[in-house]
């Protein structure tokens, strides 16, 4: 297995997560679940759609011990249209405030800047964007430091966008690409004056990558700690674990959570994750197997 390059902090927002000093003593990778304030996600039916759902489901998130909340108000799964800026608002606003105080880390996940900069304004710590800050006035708001408070920043690589990026995916070599491209991102937005500890990379499980690609990735997927950066794996309910299985995205807990500890043993900072509960539990007999 490849050596690890693991980053001794992430800051994000109002939390300082200190990875390094999880990793000396064998803990757990940060835990964030994902909160879903859409009608047509891929993975849980819009159960959580509605304001008092939403806060009922992060609460309960809270109580199992997760470390971040990821609020989606825009389904990005493929083939998915895109939502106006006011309708994604309207969803994600209402949960932000309800949950400013939750003694959690809130994150948005969304590639519109102004959803970024109103979620930041409502208190949010932390900027989730599956297209890496390459929309128009993205960048701009991350580098605003009276807005952005150092907030934490997410970059994720996606080959083509979510109508079309599952039609013929193509690579030469998935990983040294997805690799450096998001060592482009993160050196870009240093250059521009971002604090490198703001900054986690997500390969980007299942956004433009066949089965083959995505099980590359997540067997050489410690060559993505190299760039020095927290590294997320989102692996949770996704397709490739219903063709490997040949469960309904319903039916995916077991190889969602054996995902999230394969990602963990090859250095993961941070796992994304529907099924909160079990995936801590599961961590936490990996994390003790470690220091047994």
């Amino acid at each position: 297995m490849q050596s690890l390059k693991q980053p001794a902090t992430w800051r994000c927002g109002r939390f300082l997560f200190d990875l390094g000093q999880r990793q000396a003593n064998r803990e757990r990778p940060l835990v964030m679940g994902i909160l879903n304030a859409t009608p047509d996600s891929f993975s849980d039916g819009g159960r959580f759609h509605a304001k008092d759902d939403a806060v009922r489901q992060a609460e309960s998130m809270i109580a199992a011990g997760v470390d971040l909340i990821d609020i989606g108000g825009e389904s990005t799964k493929p083939g998915a249209i895109p939502v106006s800026l006011q309708e994604e608002l309207d969803r994600v606003l209402p949960i932000i405030e309800a949950l400013k105080d939750c003694g959690v880390a809130l994150s948005i996940d969304t590639y519109k800047a102004e959803t970024m900069r109103q979620a930041l304004l409502a208190g949010v710590d932390c900027v989730n964007d599956i297209w890496a800050l390459r929309q128009g006035g993205a960048e701009q708001v991350v580098l605003d430091p009276t807005l952005a408070r150092n907030c934490g920043i997410v970059l994720m690589h996606m080959q083509c966008d979510p109508i079309t990026m599952q039609l013929n995916p193509n690579y030469v070599n998935v990983v040294s690409e997805v690799k450096a491209f998001l060592m482009e991102r993160t050196t870009s937005l240093i250059e521009q004056g971002v604090a490198a500890e703001r900054i986690a990379i997500d390969p980007g499980f299942g956004f433009g990558k066949s089965l083959e690609h995505n099980l590359r990735m997540l067997q050489e997927f410690s060559k993505f700690t190299q760039n020095g950066h927290p590294v997320l794996a989102g692996i949770s309910r996704k397709s490739m674990l219903g063709k490997i299985t040949g469960r309904e995205v319903g039916d995916r807990l077991i190889p969602s959570v054996a995902a999230a500890v394969l990602a963990a043993e090859r250095g993961a900072s941070i796992v994304r994750v529907h099924d909160v509960p079990e995936t801590i539990d599961a961590l936490a007999l990996w994390a003790a197997a470690q220091t047994a």
